[in-house]
């Protein structure tokens, strides 16, 4: 089992779906961790459910303010950071010429420049610690395309993993391993955006003939954060069900 007491961790998007399993993966290795979302209620109902080690905090990834305030919160409280898994996100459907400006801005922001923003507030710790692991939460859509969603999310998507890898370089001179995951569709929250009959359809396609599970991920990242991971930085890992294998 991975061993990761004594270490401290950061989950946006924590309150429900990949974060909230990551959380839970996380916690049950011994790790000190702050949830934070959004939904502040929904946060501190997730810590809460985990116990007396487990913070849930309010942030807006796209606020660089918002961000700081967070870790700064869980310095104060827990001393530290170690760990970052960047998972808080959002998916939008829409064909080219439908998307609006302020659409494209909103995901990007989101989904691209928040991860920056947290990383960027972790990093400090993390180099001072001399140990680090930054797992962000990407998609098949950005190496294949937004194949059931809109551009605008696979753009973001392809963002973070060119962010994961030039930031993988950057900083494994300090100890720090920066790694991504590229789940499919997971049966979360994000799958409501689809029909019964397209869930259906795509199920057909995935070579495990199911949709994935927020514990899927979890487990993946749980791993990346461990000690038996040390020596992977930059790697992209697919969670897919062999829809895509490259």
């Amino acid at each position: 089992m991975t061993d990761l007491a004594g270490k401290v961790a950061i989950v946006t998007g924590g309150a429900r779906g990949i974060g909230r399993a990551a959380a839970e993966a996380l916690y049950q290795a011994g790790t000190a961790v702050a949830i934070a979302d959004l939904d502040e209620p929904g946060a501190v109902e997730a810590a809460r459910s985990l116990g007396e080690k487990a913070l849930g905090l309010y942030v807006d990834v796209a606020s660089a303010e918002a961000v700081q305030a967070m870790v700064d919160q869980v310095m104060k409280v827990f001393g530290g950071v170690d760990i970052l898994v960047n998972s808080a996100g959002i998916c939008r459907r829409g064909r080219m010429l439908e998307i609006p400006e302020k659409e494209w801005d909103l995901v990007l922001a989101i989904n691209l420049k928040g991860t920056f923003l947290c990383c960027r507030a972790a990093l400090p710790s993390m180099i001072e610690r001399g140990w680090g692991r930054i797992v962000n939460v990407a998609s098949i859509s950005g190496k294949i395309g937004g194949l059931m969603v809109g551009v605008h999310y696979a753009a973001s998507k392809g963002g973070v993993l060119a962010l994961t890898k030039g930031l993988a370089r950057e900083v494994a001179p300090h100890g720090i391993t920066v790694n991504s995951v590229c789940p499919a569709l997971v049966d979360t929250d994000m799958s409501s955006l689809f029909t019964d009959e397209e869930l259906k359809t795509y199920i057909g396609t995935v070579p495990l003939r199911r949709l994935g599970k927020p514990e899927d991920v979890a487990q993946a990242i749980l791993y990346l954060c461990s000690e038996e991971a040390s020596y992977i930085t930059g790697e992209v890992l697919d969670i897919n069900g062999g829809l895509l294998m490259d």
